[in-house]
């Protein structure tokens, strides 16, 4: 009891919005790389674009999937038992009206980069934020679970896919797909409570000394956070009881803990006040619609 009226305390601060600067409402994420060949497509008809000279190159029939393969310096389709090089060695599929792409067996929003990066493909999932992180939420964090950890999960995500822009840049993107940086599911994974998570918590983001912080979190630490992390540690980083002894620890202990912001959703806290506990010192901020 001690320790959950020091919570309440601590969570009677105020919280404070900031306008900022939103550096790029745009995200590229790493679906595949360095593959031997990509399978891809659309529920709509589309167009392959030559990223270079913004021509069709090959246009995509709705529902039917294309294989690609590098050829030399540019990339090959296969069609009717044949490859037929597109003249290119970079190239966007995009929807011709408002739908779907897809690689990987699922649909994501946005459109699809394709390039042959040294004879072999990556691909890439070119999508805005918000639409983002509507396939990440339900990849960290079952939809099932209480809607405050929910939101609280949408601004977490939001806030270290901005301060994490270009962190795999060496592959010609900005983040992975996976929880090297953050699973992503793409549309495939979405849910209506998590969407809604996410719309209500719009352009929120976590901010330390005027910055988006990298809001690390993790499934479950068996008692107490830790303060740093791969050796380095952040001033909005601290160790607090993680209020999931009942899950062991599972991941890195830095940050956020999902079981705990759930415990605690289910106690009656929000997702600022949750937020607040496991991050030290932040602020709100809501990123700039006319930046």
């Amino acid at each position: 009891m001690k320790v959950m009226k020091k919570i309440v305390v601590f969570l009677s601060v105020l919280i404070i919005n900031l306008i900022i600067s939103n550096p790029s409402y745009a995200i590229k994420i790493g679906l595949l790389t360095q593959v031997d060949q990509a399978g891809i497509g659309t529920n709509v008809d589309g167009r392959m674009i030559d990223v270079n000279t913004n021509k069709t190159v090959c246009t995509a029939t709705a529902m039917k999937g294309y294989t690609l393969v590098p050829y030399k310096n540019e990339i090959a389709i296969y069609s009717g038992g044949h490859y037929y090089g597109l003249g290119t060695g970079s190239i966007v599929l995009r929807p011709d009206t408002e739908g779907y792409v897809s690689t990987k067996g699922k649909w994501y929003r946005g459109k699809l980069m394709v390039k042959n990066d040294n004879g072999k493909l990556t691909v890439i999932n070119d999508i805005d934020l918000e639409s983002y992180i509507k396939g990440v939420v339900p990849s960290e964090m079952p939809p099932s679970w209480e809607y405050e950890a929910l939101k609280a999960q949408a601004i977490a995500a939001r806030s270290f896919a901005l301060a994490n822009l270009g962190k795999q840049a060496k592959y010609g993107y900005d983040l992975k797909d996976n929880t090297e940086d953050q699973a992503y599911g793409g549309a495939s994974s979405e849910t209506n409570i998590t969407n809604k998570a996410v719309e209500e918590t719009h352009g929120l983001v976590l901010t330390y000394d005027m910055k988006i912080i990298s809001a690390y979190y993790f499934a479950s630490a068996g008692g107490m956070t830790n303060t740093s992390i791969w050796g380095g540690s952040a001033p909005y980083l601290r160790s607090v009881p993680s209020f999931d002894d009942e899950v062991g620890k599972k991941g890195h202990g830095v940050g956020m803990s999902q079981h705990g912001a759930n415990n605690l959703a289910k106690q009656g806290y929000n997702a600022y006040q949750i937020l607040q506990y496991f991050y030290q010192n932040v602020k709100f901020a809501k990123l700039n619609q006319d930046s």
